[in-house]
């Protein structure tokens, strides 16, 4: 596994991110940059700092200091509404829980993020098809969420998270609530997918078996990053058609 970044422009950098809840300091100056097509696995013990990071990158959480950029729009700046609408469009989002509704059938679920962001039911409906059936999970299509196993819900879940096609995937925890059978079958069936799609990933996990599934792994300790500081190369961020 690698752990230099690529040298290709990314398609996601963080600089010297800071961010805490009340006094206590949640990431103190990450920086760091996600390649094109590339899982990234961020690891770290309770309390280091990972999920807080995942938030700050996914526009989620705005830091106190620093920046993100998305490919040449300097994310963290932006407003809760043009983030909102990104998190529709480009990203996807993967909880430990999943976040599935209770109320929708798996399919119904999975066309969530298309109807919220205006798209025909029939249109919705037939992609949300297309991504259960990539999951291998298109016989729960009508099942609701109480009804299914652990592992069924959340390979629903990452179905959801991809059905926008994201350009990037941001799963925090994604196996935590799962055991170790189920937790392999979703890894494998994610990575495989996300390979296929071209689509990059930032893997926040404690866990050594899901991190190998990683390209490339940054290890935060204390809301730094222990060892290598993923600094970013200014030569990669753009903004505006200019190099900063």
């Amino acid at each position: 596994m690698r752990s230099e970044p690529s040298s290709q422009a990314p398609v996601l950098s963080a600089r010297s991110l800071v961010a805490s809840y009340g006094r206590n300091p949640a990431l103190k100056g990450v920086s760091l940059q996600l390649g094109r097509g590339e899982i990234l696995a961020v690891t770290g013990p309770s309390g280091s700092g990972k999920s807080t990071l995942l938030m700050c990158l996914a526009g989620v959480v705005r830091p106190d200091a620093g920046e993100v950029f998305y490919e040449e729009r300097r994310i963290s700046m932006e407003s809760e509404a043009e983030r909102s609408r990104l998190r529709r469009r480009d990203f996807g989002v993967l909880f430990q829980f999943g976040q599935l509704v209770p109320e929708l059938t798996a399919i119904e679920n999975v066309a969530l993020p298309l109807l919220l962001d205006g798209s025909r039911r029939g249109a919705a409906m037939a992609a949300a098809t297309t991504w259960l059936e990539r999951f291998e999970v298109v016989g729960l299509a009508r099942t609701r969420p109480t009804e299914m196993s652990g592992g069924q819900a959340q390979r629903v879940a990452v179905a959801r998270a991809m059905v926008t096609e994201p350009q990037v995937l941001f799963a925090d925890e994604p196996t935590g609530a799962l055991d170790s059978l189920n937790g392999e079958q979703v890894m494998t069936q994610m990575s495989r997918v996300v390979r296929e799609a071209g689509t990059s990933v930032v893997l926040v996990t404690h866990d050594a078996r899901v991190a190998a599934y990683g390209d490339r792994e940054i290890q935060l300790r204390d809301g730094q990053i222990d060892g290598y500081d993923g600094a970013v190369d200014a030569a990669h961020v753009v903004i505006g058609g200019e190099a900063s």
